[in-house]
């Protein structure tokens, strides 16, 4: 398998193909109707990632209730009703042979679903010829607790990252997740919360949509797999997530999306571009569990904001925060780049340095350490 290291070259060179096909692309727009068909009015090899959050098939049976009386908010939506398995397979293999035809060889796949359809969705796509690099576990922070405590709590999703085949190329922004990470290397298990709070999107004080997912989540899958100006299609684009993240980190976007409301709702979101919101960030989790932060986590979720300027006590050296939680220090001693602790331990030519506290940003009209931010998310995120 080859990796498409990245480079000025190569950004360059994905960004003219996406100038060229412009054109010929419906870029920013929501398409109508059933996705497959939408899907076919696409060119071929014209889009570089596909994340697509199909339809669970979740089987409900029936109401389900909490302990206290009331009636919980499951997805019982018509979008999600198939009459068999093998009509789900057949829709399933449908849309994922036009997610095929219209990915550029270089492209990525990402799929999300949990236990009721991913190991289908999993099965048929290799079928189809694509080969699975990861399966990502999406461990939620704050999961719906099982209310009849007949099974263990459903506490994580499984995304599928998957190139056109075992022999093509891929993009991998290797380097920007493990800075993202604090320097070490991005793991297959992410944990971060379920979209909740202000992020959550509500219409007559009812959430807009049932499975709503974290901007969190695809800010790290697009980061990780895209560059500026690449084509992101969604086809199930619900109430644009994909497309609102994708517009904050220069990435075009595509959606399709059947429903009339959706779209609306999706088009005015993303006409805001609506950042995260801190009080989404709201959850359950024990800082025990997690008591490791990385800066990276900040600046996905939004707490310090790519193009913040950072600086020592003595503001001697001035940083600038980028997208993948790097800092980037242009002065007197050259352009130099790297996490929060090596640039800072570059800049001082010493052995080791404390990025968090050593890096001081302006939080309103107070000067604060990094590491005020991060005990702001830690305690966010206590019981």
């Amino acid at each position: 398998m080859g990796v498409i290291e990245t480079t000025r070259k190569a950004s360059n060179d994905r960004a003219k193909v996406a100038v060229a096909q412009s054109v010929d692309l419906p870029l920013g727009k929501i398409l109508s109707g059933d996705c497959i068909a939408a899907m076919r009015s696409l060119p071929d090899n014209s889009v570089d990632c596909v994340f697509a959050d199909p339809p669970y098939n979740l089987q409900l049976g029936g109401d389900l209730d909490r302990p206290d009386g009331s009636r919980v908010d499951a997805v019982d939506d018509e979008w999600d009703q198939f009459a068999s398995f093998r009509a789900y397979d057949d829709f399933t293999r449908g849309w994922l042979a036009e997610a095929r035809r219209v990915l550029k060889p270089d492209g990525s796949l990402w799929v999300i679903g949990s236990y009721h359809n991913i190991y289908r969705v999993g099965a048929s796509l290799q079928d189809l010829g694509f080969w699975i690099l990861n399966d990502i576990v999406w461990r939620k922070t704050n999961p719906m607790p099982n209310f009849k405590g007949t099974r263990f709590t459903n506490a994580h999703e499984t995304l599928i990252w998957a190139s056109q085949g075992e022999k093509a190329r891929y993009h991998f922004n290797y380097r920007a997740m493990k800075t993202l990470n604090d320097e070490l290397q991005m793991r297959s298990d992410w944990v971060l919360p379920i979209c909740s709070g202000g992020e959550r999107l509500k219409q007559d004080g009812k959430k807009a949509h049932p499975t709503q997912k974290p901007e969190a989540l695809l800010y790290r899958v697009l980061l990780a797999t895209t560059e500026r100006g690449d084509v992101v299609l969604d086809p199930f684009f619900g109430t644009g997530t994909t497309g609102a993240v994708a517009k904050r980190l220069g990435r075009q976007w595509i959606g399709c999306e059947r429903e009339d409301d959706y779209r609306k709702i999706a088009y005015k979101r993303i006409s805001l571009e609506l950042p995260l919101d801190e009080s989404a960030l709201t959850t359950m989790q024990s800082a025990k569990s997690a008591p490791r932060v990385a800066f990276g986590t900040l600046v996905e979720t939004g707490l310090i904001a790519p193009g913040t300027k950072v600086f020592d006590k003595k503001r001697r050296w001035v940083a600038i925060v980028r997208a993948d939680g790097s800092l980037e220090y242009d002065g007197r001693d050259g352009r130099l780049c790297g996490s929060i602790h090596g640039l800072g331990k570059d800049l001082q030519n010493a052995p080791s340095c404390n990025g968090w506290t050593f890096w001081q940003y302006e939080n309103g009209a107070e000067v604060q350490p990094l590491d005020a931010a991060r005990q702001l998310y830690r305690l966010a995120n206590e019981d």
